[in-house]
């Protein structure tokens, strides 16, 4: 059967920019490739980034920074998919902050006589939000060096970082994964690829052989998951729950976030942990909602993802259920309608999986925003949200 997303990227140009097809399916698809360009790119500056950190006590168990991993919205979610690598791999304290928190109430975040770290994402670069928070704390917060990963040269805070080198270093991933689409989709994996280089810098070789795996398993996701989303998506769901564990707790808060914006919130979606959907998000689930659980390689969260996909389907609560899962299951077809199988290899960690697992929800919400009549690339046709958050008035 034909594939959907390419039969998406062979139509022709005139047709590509009538439907807003001409960035999104092209971004989604380019992503298990430009990965390794991500990961080249940051090698190539391994030496100044290992100085860097070096300064700030990243490795140094005894001065460790507070390392606080800063962005809004989808460069949020990033933040969340990398805390608890970069927490066990760097042996320190490590929070994902949203910047729209830190604006509000930064001293509430900052404890006397401790230095931090703060690694800001942001795939432009010029929010609002993210421009006033560096430039507040390089003005009024020496204890603090900043790490700025973006996918624009040009951007407003990698300029913040060049005028102050002692204190900031920008890593600027390719042009290629700068997304000119509304949605981030290569530009958040890419990013989260290169949240995990930065974990893994004193471990380099077997992160490479992961990233290897990771893109192969990439490629044969993007020949499978296309037909599935489409069909899925054909039921004309109108909500979506996306429930996952640690690390992919945040690619479920990533992919609720995917569908409602490319839909312009035709769809309505939420993302909740395994255990707290019980306490009363659960009453929100009804015979019209996808029921997507990405489920964990790890025992201890697995048995309760798959307790919870039994209680779901027991009591009728979901029009469907999606199971996207590392290793194929002994019994699928009494936890979901659909199981989607990435066919990592045995061991394959979860805090790796963020990168594939989100294109799950990105292809859901490309082929849910077609059905609702959207273009992808501008989905939000009466302005309610923009590529750039810009204009919000910094109150100060």
């Amino acid at each position: 059967m034909a594939n959907p997303l390419q039969a998406l990227l062979e139509l022709d140009e005139t047709e590509k920019t009538e439907r807003g097809l001409m960035h999104t399916p092209r971004e989604i698809f380019q992503q298990p490739e430009t990965w390794k360009q991500s990961y080249d790119y940051c090698f190539g500056r391994k030496q100044e980034i290992e100085a860097f950190l070096e300064r700030t006590g990243i490795g140094k168990d005894h001065a460790s920074p507070i390392v606080l991993l800063v962005g809004a919205g989808s460069s949020d979610y990033i933040g969340r998919a990398l805390v608890h690598l970069l927490r066990r791999q760097w042996r320190c304290e490590v929070i994902a902050v949203a910047s729209t928190e830190l604006l509000l109430d930064v001293e509430s975040y900052l404890l006397p006589g401790r230095e931090y770290l703060w690694i800001s994402f942001s795939r432009s670069g010029d929010s609002s939000e993210g421009v006033a928070v560096l430039q507040d704390a390089l003005l009024s917060h020496p204890q603090v060096r900043h790490l700025v990963v973006t996918c624009n040269a040009k951007s407003r805070m990698a300029q913040l970082c060049s005028q102050h080198p002692e204190r900031a270093l920008a890593l600027v991933l390719g042009e290629t994964v700068n997304d000119r689409g509304l949605a981030m989709t290569s530009s958040f994996t890419n990013m989260v690829v290169a949240g995990q280089f930065l974990a893994n810098l004193h471990k380099l070789e077997p992160y490479a052989g992961t990233l290897d795996c990771m893109t192969k398993v990439g490629a044969r996701l993007l020949s499978s998951a296309p037909h599935l989303a489409s069909v899925i998506t054909a039921r004309g769901f109108a909500r979506a729950c996306f429930v996952g564990s640690a690390a992919l707790a945040a690619v479920a808060d990533e992919s609720a976030l995917k569908l409602v914006e490319l839909t312009g919130g035709k769809i309505q979606t939420m993302a909740q942990s395994t255990l707290g959907l019980r306490h009363g998000p659960m009453s929100a689930i009804d015979q019209s909602t996808l029921f997507v659980q990405y489920l964990s390689s790890d025992l201890r969260y697995r048995n309760y993802e798959m307790d919870l996909l039994e209680e779901v389907g027991r009591k009728g609560l979901a029009g469907a259920r999606l199971v996207i899962t590392g290793q194929k299951l002994e019994t699928p077809e009494d936890l979901a309608e659909y199981v989607l199988c990435l066919e990592t290899p045995a061991g394959f960690p979860d805090d790796c999986r963020p990168p594939l697992d989100a294109m799950v929800g990105q292809l859901l919400g490309l082929f849910a925003s077609i059905r609702a009549g959207l273009q992808p690339d501008n989905p939000s046709p009466s302005g309610a949200i923009s590529r750039v958050v810009s204009g919000v008035r910094v109150h100060r």
